[in-house]
């Protein structure tokens, strides 16, 4: 059996989720501290692809990344190489359609944070950066991870959008969601269940691990 597609859909969840951390723990921090107005024009903009279809979510992709498109087009004459139909533009549509999770995730965690804290680390002379990452975070790392853990498993189940540009040739651009739909596009029943219960495997163990940190959670809450 070619394991191929699990190693590249875990490749790709997990370059994407890194990135998608980052980014979504930087843009929930800096856009819960806006005003209302402000921060309601970005909460839709941001949160758009989670309600877009995928395949809409592809489309606009492509015609960023697209080769008749000006970025893709001036990537190719520079480089040589296209951005789309590689397993890399995978990841760029994985980004996009999990990044949501984490964001509205994070941004709640950080909207419920006590900000006295941060004012007392202020009066022991401590930098803002210092107050984000050893207090800020701590005290948030609850909400935070269980953006990450929803935004890897969004990554790792993404279909719509990955298709379009990444399309599917074994050995490069396949994932389990892509190798799933081609089985049984050519009657490989046994093979697309295979994959699937290898899904809903990795799909149990994260579920999992968000219920063990809500339970956790709520338990440190009660003492």
């Amino acid at each position: 059996m070619d394991w191929y597609p699990l190693w590249n859909s875990l490749r790709i969840a997990a370059i994407a989720t890194v990135v998608i951390f980052f980014l979504g723990t930087w843009a929930a921090y800096y856009i819960a501290r806006l005003p209302r107005l402000a921060k309601g024009v970005l909460d839709v903009v941001l949160t758009l692809p989670l309600v877009l279809p995928p395949t809409v979510v592809g489309y606009l992709l492509l015609l960023v990344l697209g080769p008749n498109h000006p970025l893709g087009a001036w990537f190719l004459e520079v480089f040589g190489q296209k951005l789309v139909m590689r397993w890399q533009s995978a990841i760029a549509a994985t980004v996009v359609v999990a990044f949501p999770l984490m964001y509205r995730t994070a941004r709640g965690a950080f909207e419920s944070f006590d900000e006295t804290l941060a004012d007392a680390g202020r009066t022991l002379g401590l930098k803002n950066s210092t107050i984000f990452w050893r207090v800020r975070m701590p005290v948030c790392r609850q909400g935070i991870f269980a953006g990450t853990v929803l935004a890897f498993a969004r990554a790792l189940g993404e279909y719509g959008a990955t298709s379009m540009v990444a399309g599917y040739t074994p050995g490069r651009t396949a994932t389990i969601s892509t190798t799933v739909y081609q089985l049984w596009r050519t009657g490989d029943d046994a093979g697309a269940m295979t994959w699937v219960l290898v899904n809903i495997a990795i799909s149990t163990v994260v579920l999992l691990a968000i219920n063990l940190l809500g339970k956790r959670q709520k338990e440190e809450e009660a003492c």
